[in-house]
């Protein structure tokens, strides 16, 4: 008489070895459903208006003629080239420098603390004397 492979016990049931696998269908379930929630929640999560941004490639500006430049502090302090200024008396400067040419670039460094609102204030002034060619300057990013 051949003995099979699983022992008997004494109450005639068969002893079967241990189980030596894990069974992974359970956590990859859990895990399916838990990348569903955050696929579904992490749009909800942004915070903000809805706005369509403009797309544009920044490159340097080429001018033939040495352009004004305007600078912005932290403080508020605005400054003509290297001159500090009252902000009252920055257009009448400007023109001065302009020799009345409304067309002459004027570029325009805010110190990325600066408060946005004194930034716009000078470039509406500015506009708004009639100088249409205005640009803000920005330092290139760098790649490590």
């Amino acid at each position: 008489m051949a003995m099979s492979m699983q022992a008997r016990s004494k109450g005639g049931r068969r002893r079967t070895a241990p189980m030596s696998e894990i069974n992974v269908t359970p956590m990859v379930d859990v895990m399916l459903v838990l990348l569903i929630i955050f696929m579904v929640a992490a749009p909800l999560l942004s915070s903000g208006v809805p706005i369509d941004l403009p797309k544009a490639e920044a490159r340097a500006i080429e001018t033939e003629a040495r352009p004004i430049t305007i600078s912005v502090t932290p403080e508020g302090e605005v400054f003509l080239g290297k001159d500090p200024v009252a902000q009252a008396d920055l257009v009448a400067r400007v023109q001065a420098l302009a020799a009345g040419d409304n067309s002459q670039r004027l570029l325009i460094r805010g110190d990325a603390t600066a408060q946005y609102g004194a930034v716009m204030e000078i470039m509406a002034a500015l506009s708004g004397a009639g100088f249409g060619r205005i640009g803000l300057v920005t330092e290139a990013e760098r790649t490590p």
